[in-house]
């Protein structure tokens, strides 16, 4: 087969020296290749699989580099590193717009992008072909005998009402290593004064604190969790066994986040990276378009409550180096209590 793809190991990579830390990293397309694209994303590969397969179908003699990292890393990669990457995906918009907005991407126009709504683009850098709401996730089998909460003020009454059956069984992004959990626990702080209440409960119960999604879904699928909050909704129901666990959008309000691309300023395939978010572009916005939300989420219900963040400069007022020490100094007192 002339499209392939498999993980690799870092040290199975001759050549390829980085400092900042790698989760993951996948070949797809023919090794063989003279157009090579080099990307680096927050997005697990599974997720991402389907997108980069349906591209290298239009594109057979293309071959995508796909480097995971989290979105602080990334940050690390292409600010202090300087590292050669063609297209930069993350879900970490506030970051994804600092880099924009420092100088760091550069600017693409297409036919593709001009169709684009006013919220699904920034500055022709950045543009979203996501949308994925955060999540309250429950175990199914862990919740047999308890009420599912149905928004924050339900969850915090559940957990004050069952401490010894909660205790060190929820589980939450550790917001001063995951550059996305960061940016959901300050949308959840502009939307609403529950989000403190609610850390303040959770850190009472020694709630466990987690780098990403994947790793929350894990824990409550071996059982060390019953429940975790602010969890991607599409990394649970892209897994095959996601019927064991009930996804919860808060009726209070949902949190939109929008995955966005940008080509970084020394991408050494920029035409190659245009391609390619155009293709995701057309998946999401063209003809024919799938939702940008999976179709498994069903937002209807919580259709007035939907808080879809804004990509822009807006997003940089917590990433000041005086304020976010504040705030995560405030989460600190608020999450670890023991």
């Amino acid at each position: 087969m002339r499209q392939f793809a498999f993980s690799l190991v870092l040290s199975l990579l001759p050549g390829w020296v980085a400092a900042f830390e790698i989760e993951d990293v996948a070949y797809f397309g023919p090794r063989d290749s003279a157009q090579q694209l080099q990307v680096i994303s927050t997005a697990d590969i599974e997720f991402f699989r389907p997108m980069i397969t349906s591209f290298l179908a239009e594109n057979p003699d293309t071959s995508i580099h796909y480097t995971v990292a989290s979105s602080t890393e990334l940050q690390k990669a292409i600010i202090e590193e300087g590292q050669s990457f063609d297209l930069v995906i993350s879900s970490a918009m506030d970051l994804q717009t600092k880099l924009a907005n420092d100088g760091w991407a550069q600017k693409h126009v297409s036919d593709a992008t001009r169709s684009l709504p006013a919220w699904a683009s920034w500055n022709d850098m950045l543009f979203a072909f996501t949308q994925e709401p955060a999540t309250i996730v429950v175990s199914k089998t862990g919740f047999e005998n308890l009420p599912v909460p149905r928004d924050r003020h339900d969850l915090i009454n559940l957990l004050r009402q069952y401490p010894d059956i909660f205790r060190g069984r929820v589980g939450t992004y550790d917001v001063r290593q995951s550059g996305l959990g960061y940016l959901f626990a300050t949308q959840d702080t502009r939307a609403s004064e529950t989000y403190w209440r609610l850390t303040e409960v959770m850190g009472a119960l020694d709630a466990r604190l987690y780098c990403c999604s994947s790793d929350m879904i894990e824990a409550l699928k071996s059982g060390e969790l019953l429940i975790a909050y602010n969890v991607l909704g599409s990394y649970i129901v892209n897994r095959e066994d996601y019927d064991e666990f009930t996804i919860i959008l808060p009726a209070d309000f949902t949190t939109l986040m929008l995955r966005t691309a940008m080509i970084p300023d020394g991408a050494r395939a920029p035409e190659l990276s245009g391609l390619f978010i155009d293709h995701l572009l057309g998946q999401s916005f063209g003809a024919g378009a799938q939702s940008l939300v999976h179709p498994d989420l069903d937002l209807s219900p919580v259709d007035t409550a939907l808080n879809r963040i804004r990509i822009g400069p807006g997003l940089l007022v917590f990433l000041d180096q005086l304020k976010k020490r504040s705030y995560l100094s405030e989460w600190e007192s608020a999450i670890l209590q023991n």
